[in-house]
């Protein structure tokens, strides 16, 4: 390691969902993955080392123990540093807005960027876009987001995971469905 490069400290963590990869990166989470995700580990280019040791990825692992026993814990019991443009970030911001166990949509992140950008509108194919690639699954919680008519789509973890995760928060999924041509497993369904 050259000295004063900055290198980022992972743990694994074996969660109901499957192997998540938590990274720290100076003193803050920067990233959670779920294994074989869409987007897996983001942009990181740092070198990366485990660390059971990190106070930061510590916390972040009795949150999820929390999370996955059914908790709620908040979003700001844990410093979080995701990566990402000036609009990604703020879309991840409104993410984490999101109340416990609700859903929203893409549709109605967009009017709130516009709003707040003083625009007329903003696409929601952007907003997509980012929140596709939140660096901080499960935390920031993208699996909230649903299509406008409760299409359960755009989940880079995958449609079985946003369900199982939606379903965990209580979410009530009678408005929502799996698009047609969505391959699930037999034993998952909404």
């Amino acid at each position: 390691m050259q000295k004063g490069k900055i290198m980022i400290d992972t743990m694994y963590y074996n969660s109901p969902i499957g192997r998540l990869l938590l990274a720290e990166k100076e003193d803050a989470l920067a990233g959670l993955w779920i294994e074989g995700q869409k987007y897996f580990l983001g942009s990181v280019r740092e070198d990366m080392q485990e660390n059971p040791n990190s106070t930061v990825l510590n916390q972040a692992k009795k949150w999820l123990d929390r999370y996955f026993q059914g908790e709620n814990p908040s979003i700001s019991e844990i410093p979080l540093a995701p990566a990402g443009s000036e609009f990604r970030r703020e879309v991840w911001k409104i993410l984490c807005e999101i109340p416990y166990g609700q859903v929203t949509t893409y549709g109605e992140i967009s009017k709130k960027i516009a709003a707040s950008r003083g625009l007329e509108r903003m696409s929601a194919q952007a907003v997509g876009g980012a929140v596709s690639h939140n660096p901080i699954s499960i935390i920031i919680p993208c699996h909230r987001v649903v299509g406008t008519n409760g299409s359960l789509t755009g989940y880079a973890g995958g449609i079985q995971k946003k369900i199982e995760l939606l379903t965990l928060e209580g979410a009530d999924m009678k408005q929502l469905f799996v698009p047609k041509g969505t391959c699930l497993p037999a034993q998952i369904s909404p």
